[in-house]
């Protein structure tokens, strides 16, 4: 999900709590908070000497341990708002892929995208999930494709000319 898009969802749920579901089952808690809003430029090179660029916005969540017993989560407008005037202060390139950063003591810190969304009575729920990592140059790394792939198989060997 672009930011662009996160922004626009907000305002169209303002009315919802916003809810953060980052496992089957298991949410954030009600007592989170937005910390910090990075916005990344990323410039990168792959295994098969490709490179790219990309922006990136990442959203950090932290549930506030004081807060433990809260039973309203923010509401989406009030994320909005926070979004908003961070957008004020740094501008965000719309097209950016949102990320947001969270863990807990059952759930080790990652970088989660936002996977899907759904209105589930009052709550605006977004559906978060970790992207595993993967050898972005297998063609030229004469990778199969992953269907066909051993566990063996490495994109980087010494002679495949990749690395």
């Amino acid at each position: 999900m672009q930011i662009q898009e996160l922004l626009s969802l907000l305002e169209t749920h303002s009315g919802k709590e916003l809810m953060f579901q980052y496992d089957t089952n298991k949410f954030v808690g009600k007592n989170y908070h937005i910390t910090e809003v990075k916005h990344l430029q990323i410039d990168s090179v792959d295994c098969g000497a490709r490179t790219d660029a990309w922006n990136e916005t990442i959203i950090q969540l932290w549930e506030a341990p004081s807060e433990v017993n809260k039973t309203e989560g923010m509401s989406a407008l009030k994320a909005l708002g926070i979004l908003k005037k961070v957008g004020r202060l740094r501008s965000y390139d719309s097209a950016s892929e949102v990320r947001f950063e969270y863990g807990n003591e059952e759930f080790h810190t990652a970088q989660l995208f936002v996977n899907d969304y759904e209105i589930y009575g009052s709550e605006l729920r977004l559906n978060l999930a970790i992207q595993k990592t993967e050898c972005k140059a297998k063609e030229a790394c004469g990778l199969p494709s992953e269907k066909t792939m051993v566990a063996e198989t490495s994109c980087c060997t010494p002679d495949s000319g990749c690395c």
